[in-house]
């Protein structure tokens, strides 16, 4: 009895409106400025891409022998029309990024003023796990990945996705997949896959509430269970979240590709080809290492004191 007493106690929910302001105040300055930079910046982008598609063509022949001209001068305009069409592109991705944010500011807003908040030091612990997560999310893919031209894009194979799902696993849905969204967003706008930054934000944070809806909504992973029961609901959640990325990836790259950046649509269905191919790769590495790492981390939290409870025990309820 004071066992729930004080989990009543230390669970009061407070209504706040705050995030719910921030979020409204966010979304329409981020709308104003997509709508600016698409008609400004990155029109001129699709402009400078046109030019570098034809530089590139010429570099080829040079090299094929086929024409003459001065390679090195046609590489070195190449350089410069790559770096000016990354530049002119950054508004709009910077925009549209801040754009799916803001939403996703506005929906946890309105659950904060409807439902409300609950302030305790598990959730300071989930905050600074977040941190790491996200932080390792950025690192798994700008630096551990394979780069892969794919006509005017690229895609790539890395290991970003490994530390989105283990954060969920870790962390639950919300908190897993924003540390993903974050870490891995970041890790597009500051490098040449600027354009596909606010892709990765909703697809990241999908991928995360998935494996933490599997783990912790379903199958309440982080209660006691045996250590069968365990590896099998993590092997499930982490290929459910991924089995909807395989999917997703190339079907909502392929909208977006032709309907906010204005690819044609021949190179976009190209290019969501390309996108499974990786993408298949990806997330089988993601459901093997995912796995290998929070089963083996889980042991040592738990005996270091940091292991979030996502889901309480049952004795805590009662």
């Amino acid at each position: 009895m004071k066992k729930v007493q004080n989990q009543n106690a230390s669970e009061t929910r407070k209504k706040s409106y705050l995030l719910l302001i921030i979020g409204a105040v966010l979304l329409a300055a981020a709308i104003a400025f997509t709508v600016y930079a698409h008609g400004g910046s990155y029109a001129a982008s699709l402009e400078t891409g046109s030019q570098l598609s034809e530089v590139k063509a010429m570099v080829k022949s040079v090299e094929a022998g086929e024409t003459t001209g001065d390679l090195e001068a046609l590489k070195a305009q190449q350089t410069q029309l790559t770096d000016l069409k990354l530049s002119q592109e950054r508004p709009y991705s910077y925009g549209l990024t801040a754009l799916f944010f803001s939403l996703l500011l506005v929906a946890k807003g309105l659950y904060n003023a409807l439902v409300g908040t609950i302030n305790n030091r598990e959730n300071i612990k989930r905050l600074a796990m977040a941190g790491l997560m996200a932080a390792l999310c950025y690192i798994g893919f700008a630096v551990f990945k394979i780069d892969i031209p794919v006509g005017p894009g690229k895609t790539a194979f890395h290991f970003g996705n490994v530390f989105c799902v283990l954060a969920a696993l870790l962390l639950g849905g919300f908190w897993g997949g924003l540390a993903g969204a974050i870490g891995m967003t970041i890790g597009d706008l500051t490098t040449a896959y600027v354009t596909s930054a606010p892709k990765t934000f909703l697809l990241k944070l999908c991928i995360g509430l998935i494996v933490g809806l599997v783990a912790h909504g379903i199958f309440k992973l982080s209660r006691t269970h045996s250590k069968k029961y365990i590896t099998g609901v993590t092997i499930l959640a982490c290929v459910c979240g991924m089995g909807f990325n395989m999917v997703a990836d190339p079907l909502v790259g392929y909208f977006y590709k032709m309907y906010l950046l204005g690819i044609p649509q021949e190179l976009s269905a190209a290019l969501a080809k390309m996108a499974t191919v990786t993408t298949s790769v990806n997330a089988v590495v993601a459901v093997i290492a995912a796995s290998i790492f929070y089963l083996a981390l889980r042991p040592a939290l738990r005996k270091a004191g940091l292991f979030i409870q996502v889901t309480p025990e049952k004795s805590d309820m009662e």
